[in-house]
Formats: structure tokens, sequence, C-alpha cells
């Protein structure tokens, strides 16, 4: 596929959905910038020597310390040379999930709160740690932030999907990673220790791409975004209209964030999936609280919501 500016796509497999994962090669005059990697699968220094066919990669950029993003950078770095970039958020935060042995106990106390059975939280952690043996992240990388250049790029912060995602913007062109998809929803969930409002931060983000106003977005699953303003504007418009049904789902008594999930996401959900649903479930929560449409209650350990009107009828 032809791409802007002499950009260049590989795409590598993931063994999940939606079944791969884009890097670019984005060229400079002292070689290649590499964005994302793709998960460190056992053969991921084979692929990544075939797939490079002889390009010279002068530099490696992570947007985003996801599995299938941040996985196979080591790998990379090794088999190149290249020195690893990353946003200095994104990678304190990739250390705190991927170096850090107590996280699948943090995760688990976190479902429980959210009022997930203790033996259906086992599963989520087992779904949740599919891909931890291929996460090869580069330690020590040189550490980037929002405004940042990068061999003639602009390094864009888009939280949302991920607290420290950067993009990256040159001449209309955005290397929009997970901040922006053309035919699926990019999931925002609240997770221990991230942001308060990822939802809000996602919207933000959204906003600011529409002021930036790319002619084009190339993302990190699916075909290149040609119009990423309107595309920016549809998912705004999703999620109010996810919120709206959220603030609908809300009864008294108040109900957690798990079982609100089965409202928003349905009740045929494997492991997996299941996970993401309750945090991104969660993520709309906090946002309804913020907006004031909801209240939060947490009681003995249980976190649960209720909508602001029957919580404040129900006190009376």
């Amino acid at each position: 596929m032809e791409l802007p500016s002499g950009i260049r796509r590989i795409t590598t497999p993931l063994p999940t959905r939606p079944g791969h994962v884009h890097s670019y090669l984005l060229p400079g005059d002292d070689g290649w910038t590499l964005v994302d990697t793709g998960i460190g699968l056992p053969d991921a220094q084979e692929v990544w020597k075939a797939a490079l066919d002889g390009a010279e990669v002068a530099r490696i950029f992570v947007t985003h310390f996801h599995p299938d993003h941040v996985g196979a950078a080591a790998d990379v770095a090794e088999l190149t040379g290249a020195p690893v970039y990353q946003g200095e958020l994104d990678y304190a935060q990739c250390e705190l999930v991927w170096a850090n042995e107590d996280w699948p106990t943090r995760i688990a106390e976190w479902f429980l709160t959210h009022g997930v059975p203790s033996e259906i939280t086992e599963e989520l952690i087992e779904s949740g740690s599919v891909y931890r043996p291929f996460i090869r992240y580069q330690p020590n990388p040189q550490l980037v932030d929002d405004g940042d250049r990068l061999d003639g790029w602009e390094l864009v912060a888009a939280p949302g999907h991920a607290d420290g995602q950067l993009c990256l913007l040159s001449d209309d062109v955005l290397i929009s990673a997970d901040h922006l998809l053309g035919r699926i929803t990019p999931t925002v969930g609240l997770w221990p220790e991230s942001r308060l409002d990822p939802l809000g931060d996602y919207i933000e983000s959204l906003e600011r791409t529409i002021e930036l106003a790319p002619s084009i977005a190339l993302p990190g699953h699916g075909d290149p975004i040609e119009d990423p303003v309107g595309r920016a504007r549809e998912l705004i418009e999703h999620h109010r209209e996810r919120l709206a049904f959220t603030e609908a789902a809300l009864t008294d008594p108040p109900r957690t964030g798990y079982e609100l999930s089965f409202d928003l996401f349905g009740a045929d959900l494997k492991p997996a999936s299941r996970r993401f649903a309750v945090a991104e479930t969660l993520s709309h929560l906090e946002r309804l609280v913020i907006e004031e449409r909801a209240e939060r209650r947490e009681d003995v350990g249980m976190v649960t919501y209720t909508a602001r009107q029957l919580g404040r009828r129900a006190s009376a």
C-alpha cells in the first residue's frame, strides 16, 4: 500500500483479535524512524529482520506500552542497534505493569473492589496475563514528551486509550497508533494507577485532533483514515451516546461496575473481553461522576454507583 511522504507500513501478526498490528517506517536523512514494534513473539527478531529487508533504522519510537506496540522493542533494538524513544509517563507505566511482580495481585484487588466475583476475577487475571511472556520492552529508553520533536516529527500527547500515548505529526500526516482507529472504537478503560478520568482525557485528545486537522491518520490497526477530523467527531458522539446509555442503566440501589458492564456490553463475553468491558464501564461511570450525573460510593471495600438524582432522593 502506498502511503504519503515515503512512509512504509509493516504489519505483524497478533495471536488474538484484531489479529494484526501496524508499525511504520518514517524516512529521514540519517535512516528510518520505526514507530512501534509489535508483540515479542519468540521469532520476533527473525520476523523483523525479514520485514526491514536491510532498511537502516536510526531510531525506534514506542507510542504506548500496550503489548502489541512495545512487546518486541528490546528485540528490534538489539537487531538494529537503534536507540529506543518512549514517553516519560508511558515508560513509568510500562515498568509499573510489566516489571512489577505484584501487578496481578493489584489488578485482582481492583476487580474485587468493583464487584467482580472472586472466581471470575481469577479468570480475568489469567486472560490478562496471556501477553506477559511476550513483552520485552527496552529498559531505560530515551524519554520524550508532548511537544518534543523526533527527526522532524512533532510528538502529540493523546491520553485516553493509554495515559501516556504519544502520536506523531508532520505535514498533516498523523501517526495515530491506537488514538484513532477506523472500523473499531479504541478501548478507553479505567485501571488501577491510571489517570482519574481517562474518558475525559480521550475526549479532549479527540478535540485536539480536530484542532490539528491532519489530512490523514495512520493507525495501529486497520486502514488509513482519510478523514481524521470526521472520525474524531464520530468517536466523540459515540461516547456521548454511551454516557447517556450508562446513565440510563443506573438504578437504586447502587450497582457495581461489574454489574453495569452487562448492561453496556451484554452477557456473552469471554474473560478477556469482560476484563476490558469492566474497565471501559468504569471510565464512563467516573466521567458521569465528574459531570455530576452519577454518584460514587465506597463501603467496606466495594465501589458502587447510582444516578445522582436517585442518590439524593434515597438519602432524603
